[in-house]
């Protein structure tokens, strides 16, 4: 009877005091404008939002936060989670398209930065009317603040990887 007591009472804290972790996404039907006449629609399905290791996808339209562990100013490993509970620690991104009458006039990424060190990551991009993932650049995200990335071309999807904390 003990035994499940304190059973019960450690299921009951790890359910109160847990993270809800995100480890797939839903499934959803992407739809990008391109030009006034085209756009690029896209079903995508039931998958993780960390393809490899630390290796983020992100599609338009997630807003998701990133838990980050860390030890001695190197972060050891990344989750998404369904809330931002732990600001001190939780890396928040954002991915979205900029349209105007139907036309793209622009994607976003936002990353904003918990830590006291500088943030850096790698990013690809897949884009409509290309057939290979494409190295693009990105600059480090300052202690405490946000970056804002742009580009003109029209993302299907991003992969943010190689996250690290320097000074």
């Amino acid at each position: 009877m003990k035994n499940l007591v304190i059973l019960f009472l450690c299921l009951t804290a790890n359910i109160c005091f847990g993270q809800d972790v995100r480890e797939f996404r839903e499934p959803f039907t992407l739809k990008l404008a391109v030009d006034s006449v085209r756009f690029y629609q896209q079903e995508v399905p039931k998958s993780k939002y960390f393809v490899k290791d630390a290796a983020l996808q992100i599609y338009p339209g997630e807003h998701i936060f990133v838990e980050a562990e860390t030890k001695d100013g190197i972060i050891e490993s990344m989750k998404v989670v369904k809330e931002n509970k732990n600001p001190s620690k939780t890396i928040e991104i954002e991915f979205s398209q900029n349209a105007e009458g139907r036309k793209n006039t622009g994607m976003t990424l936002e990353v904003s930065n918990p830590f006291g060190k500088m943030l850096k990551y790698k990013a690809m991009m897949y884009i409509v009317g290309k057939n290979e993932w494409i190295e693009t650049s990105v600059i480090p995200v300052r202690p405490k603040l946000k970056s804002f990335e742009m580009w003109n071309d029209v993302i299907i999807t991003l992969v943010l990887d190689q996250w690290k904390l320097e000074k």
